[in-house]
């Protein structure tokens, strides 16, 4: 049985349950004071508390999609996705169809979902991927036409299957666009783990996985080779939560020609160093700099993309950085910086719901100015 699996969850809690009545049960029976009933006493006590974290833990993880599997967890997670040559193979291959939740099973109704597998042919990088095509691509009278792309990545460890399952990006997509409040967006929704279990902050490791380049340059390419997509500069979105969030605004910072907008949700600004993304940058001075988003509008010329950043003001630790953070992009007077600051909310699955809805207006927004932009010359 899979870690999350129902089952799993429900024999965790049955376990907790009966450990919790047997230990009322036997107490008075191991009143004793002789090592049998002491170590019984103990045995049970822990037995209760082990399972009751269990049941917490799967919980938890069944709520914000933190491990796929039992692998995942405990870091034996073998699909290392760098160093695969792939030869004779396109760049992205259809794994998987499903139908979009509650959209009926005719995509032309409701769209499609696609599980795809994503070969990086500049930087060997592979990667497993969720394709969101909207209703509107299947239209037959709809097939000269090209729509806009947003890359939709986790935060870490995260799993894609949570941005489907969990945070509803292709059912929020449908309904915002049903209502008008959107375009028709393809989203490609991914973990920025590409080399697990290293979380490597989509950064160009010095002799390690080419993480940035891949999302900037083997991706869009693999994509629009596949599906209809605008080609237009700059005609790509980018999304994240967490580090998918710090992701996200790094790309659209450093590729502005490829990423015209980039939304963080609850996103740091500095590429951590820690036992989980190891040495990022061998000493490179520049490379740390950088990836430090602060650093880079204060010495880099100012790119020219949209950028979108959430906090809040109650529960997110990343608020003071966030306000510094929109006054360092307010005074370039090129990049364009917006924001959703709530007033309470954690760091957590339940905050960035109540922030997707409207992220997916502003990029949707964006990214038509910007195409409109250059349909006129602008």
């Amino acid at each position: 049985m899979g870690l999350t699996s129902k089952t799993v969850l429900l024999l965790a809690v049955l376990s907790a349950v009966l450990l919790f009545v047997g230990t009322v049960w036997q107490w008075p029976r191991l009143a004793g004071r002789g090592w049998r009933s002491v170590s019984a006493r103990v045995a049970l006590l822990l037995g209760t508390q082990l399972a009751l974290f269990a049941s917490v833990g799967l919980a938890a993880n069944q709520a914000f999609g933190f491990y796929a599997s039992w692998a995942d967890l405990f870091g034996q997670e073998t699909e290392q996705g760098v160093v695969v040559d792939h030869a004779g193979e396109g760049p992205l291959r259809v794994l998987d169809t499903r139908r979009v939740e509650g959209g009926g099973g005719r995509p032309e109704f409701g769209g499609q979902i696609q599980k795809v597998a994503i070969n990086g042919r500049t930087t060997r990088i592979a990667s497993p991927a969720f394709v969101y095509l909207p209703p509107e691509y299947f239209d037959p009278h709809e097939r000269a036409r090209t729509f806009p792309a947003a890359v939709v990545l986790t935060g870490y460890p995260g799993t894609a299957e949570a941005l489907v399952d969990k945070l509803d990006y292709p059912r929020t997509a449908r309904g915002l666009a049903e209502d008008g409040r959107m375009q028709p967006m393809i989203l490609v929704m991914m973990r920025p783990t590409v080399a697990p279990p290293r979380d490597t902050e989509c950064v160009d490791i010095p002799g390690g996985p080419r993480t940035e380049s891949f999302f900037a340059k083997d991706l869009p390419a693999a994509v629009t080779a596949h599906y209809r997509v605008n080609r237009a500069p700059g005609s790509w979105g980018v999304i994240g939560d967490s580090t998918g969030g710090y992701c996200a605004l790094k790309l659209a910072m450093h590729h502005p020609k490829v990423y015209g907008a980039g939304a963080g949700l609850s996103a740091y600004y500095k590429a951590p160093t820690d036992p989980t993304t190891g040495d990022l940058f061998h000493g490179d001075e520049t490379l740390r700099n950088e990836a430090d988003l602060r650093w880079f509008l204060k010495h880099r010329p100012a790119p020219d993309t949209s950028l979108l950043v959430t906090s809040s003001k109650v529960g997110e630790s990343n608020y003071k950085d966030t306000l510094k953070f929109i006054e360092l992009a307010k005074a370039t007077h090129r990049t364009r910086i917006s924001s959703i600051v709530l007033e309470s909310g954690g760091h957590n699955f339940n905050t960035w719901r109540r922030e997707i809805p409207p992220t997916l207006e502003w990029i949707s927004e964006r990214l038509s100015e910007r195409l409109s932009g250059r349909a006129s010359g602008g």
